[in-house]
């Protein structure tokens, strides 16, 4: 695990940060006014309706957006792994969290100050291009999604949902084990369905020999039947 003290650097230097290519005394004052904090699998990293007091940056670990619905029953909206940042719409949109983040493994968090990041942004047009680019993919993700979610079939939200979980985490190093243990859940959260059809789509696929699941662990043995799947809905 990365230790906290170096989660900041993380942040600043890693090749998916929007901050790595600032001069290096301005990398310091970014780390100068930030804050990092440990939470634990399962801990909530903010609630929805709270009001945001910077830009979050996950430096280590797998966090969880969603929102509860009717009766409770819980919708994921995106997944971030690092270095991703999480809640910045809400700061950019200067309004509070309409979702809420949840850590699905032991993770470190750094919170980047209001005034360091927006002036930061006046200063540097090209990290406002930066943030707009990353808003924008991830508005078009979730566009797909929503359509996907709503005109698929079970299976094909499931399979859809996999290899949502395989392009956002990639795999472990035998090539074909995800690299994200959710629950049975989280993957129906995931997929917008019942655990218990969730449940029952992944023993379905598994009598298929397109996947094969040891606990949280899914090892995905036919890729290409899984994307026909997703495909035909």
């Amino acid at each position: 695990m990365v230790e906290i003290l170096q989660a900041c650097q993380t942040c600043l230097e890693a090749p998916g940060s929007i901050f790595k290519d600032l001069p290096q005394d301005e990398k310091d004052s970014l780390a100068q006014s930030h804050t990092s904090r440990f939470f634990h699998k399962g801990e909530i990293i903010y609630h929805e309706g709270d009001k945001p007091n910077g830009v979050l940056c996950l430096a280590n670990g797998k966090v969880k957006i969603f929102k509860e619905g009717i009766a409770g029953r819980e919708q994921i909206i995106r997944l971030a792994k690092p270095v991703g940042f999480i809640g910045y719409r809400a700061f950019f949109a200067d309004e509070n969290y309409r979702a809420s983040a949840m850590a699905l493994e032991d993770s470190v968090v750094c919170l980047f100050s209001r005034e360091e990041v927006l002036l930061m942004v006046k200063k540097r047009p090209e990290i406002m291009m930066k943030i707009l680019k990353s808003l924008a993919n991830e508005l078009g993700v979730s566009h797909s999604r929503t359509v996907n979610l709503t005109q698929k079939h079970i299976r094909g939200r499931l399979a859809e949902s996999l290899l949502f979980l395989i392009n956002t985490f990639g795999f472990e190093e035998d090539g074909k084990t995800i690299k994200a243990y959710l629950s049975r859940d989280d993957l129906a959260s995931l997929s917008n369905m019942t655990a218990s059809n969730a449940i029952r789509t992944l023993t379905q696929f598994c009598e298929e020999d397109i996947i094969f699941t040891e606990g949280r662990r899914v090892k995905i043995l036919n890729r290409m039947k899984l994307e026909h799947i997703s495909e035909i809905g």
